[in-house]
């Protein structure tokens, strides 16, 4: 008997026939392959249970990524095909997530399951932009997530999070503080602190004093993710955050455009160096659509994504492209992927993010991309 069935017997009350078991892990394997883990149900080890009650089939499914967009896709594929072996008067899927836990944390940031770094390494990128949206686009997958605004000195994510001028943590006894909540995110920030009119002239020092209070003087609570907004280079605050909390990874927002890979790759290199996984690249404004004829342009080159990809042995989770609807939302303070939902960029920031959360959990599984060498004739 193989490891997956003696593991179903010991788990399951009821446990299907040989013969009938053999029938049902078949079918689920052929109905239904998963676009973030790229397998299918059995092979990925998602399945914990299947019984029976009368003439009733169980399955219980455990994804390790949100699965709140998922799971209706996978109730219906399955239920559908299974129902073809007439085994069963009915068929019960049970579809639930389980994040697993970036082990490590210090103090108030113990509670937080995974805390990740989107970094760009150069300003002017669309690093901050992304953050919000793949933030977004986690907890409308059934995440709890929070955002911690890293650029102490150009905070924008109060402004990209519609959070009215004013609006400041609370605080019971002036030494911890309670995040500002908006859109659901839990959300910290410098720009809430102070006013829009209040230039920060810091030194390297109290810049990074100052970024581990916010961490450490924030009552996060229980949450799956935290994304960092980190700010541009790789200075005195971005060692700070590597020494000050567990990071599971980091994810690389770039252009393809020479000069902004040139920092990327300055970035990977510092986060390599502190022992940071590499989650994944995220290509902003890989292309330019014109309003007026439709024609595609690679206004910043094309293929950047994919060397810096190659050359760290990762992979790319996608690409958005140049368009005006982003800048547009992000300045209203109303992110794409609400003012939008069904738009082609808001499911792209979807995918995205359901990519990097399962990269997250399992780091192994990135497969990096083909060596392919571009020769002109």
């Amino acid at each position: 008997m193989s490891f997956w069935r003696k593991l179903l017997r010991k788990s399951n009350e009821n446990p299907l026939a040989d013969d009938y078991l053999s029938q049902v892990e078949q079918v689920i394997a052929l109905s239904y392959i998963d676009p973030y883990l790229g397998t299918d149900l059995i092979s990925s080890n998602t399945i914990k249970r299947i019984f029976q009650i009368d003439n009733q089939l169980h399955i219980s499914i455990v994804l390790n990524y949100p699965g709140l967009i998922v799971r209706p896709l996978i109730i219906d594929a399955l239920s559908k095909a299974l129902k073809t072996l007439n085994l069963f008067n009915d068929v019960c899927i049970d579809v639930q997530w389980d994040i697993p836990t970036h082990l490590g944390q210090r103090q108030e940031a113990s509670r937080i399951k995974n805390i990740i770094a989107v970094s760009s390494g150069k300003g002017g990128v669309g690093k901050s932009t992304t953050t919000v949206n793949l933030a977004l686009a986690l907890s409308e997958a059934g995440a709890s997530v929070g955002i911690l605004d890293a650029d102490v000195y150009g905070p924008s994510q109060p402004h990209l999070l519609g959070i009215p001028a004013g609006t400041t943590p609370q605080s019971r006894d002036m030494r911890t503080y309670a995040p500002v909540t908006a859109y659901g995110l839990k959300v910290m920030s410098m720009g809430l602190m102070v006013t829009e009119k209040t230039p920060l002239m810091w030194r390297g020092p109290v810049a990074s004093e100052t970024i581990q209070q916010l961490i450490n003087q924030t009552l996060w609570g229980d949450m799956d993710y935290l994304l960092v907004d980190m700010p541009p280079g790789t200075g005195d605050i971005h060692i700070t955050l590597a020494q000050t909390l567990a990071i599971a990874g980091a994810v690389v927002v770039t252009t393809p455009q020479d000069i902004a890979l040139l920092d990327v790759k300055k970035g990977i290199d510092m986060f390599n160096a502190v022992d940071v996984p590499l989650l994944g690249i995220i290509e902003n404004m890989a292309t330019h659509t014109c309003s007026q004829c439709s024609h595609i342009e690679h206004i910043f080159g094309e293929y950047g994504g994919e060397s810096i990809a190659r050359k760290y042995q990762s992979e790319i989770l996608g690409s958005l492209p140049l368009d005006i609807k982003i800048r547009e939302q992000a300045d209203a303070g109303q992110p794409i992927i609400l003012a939008k939902p069904s738009s082609k960029i808001a499911k792209t920031y979807r995918n995205i993010a359901l990519k990097l959360a399962v990269n997250v959990a399992e780091p192994g599984l990135i497969t990096p991309l083909p060596k392919i060498t571009f020769v002109n004739d």
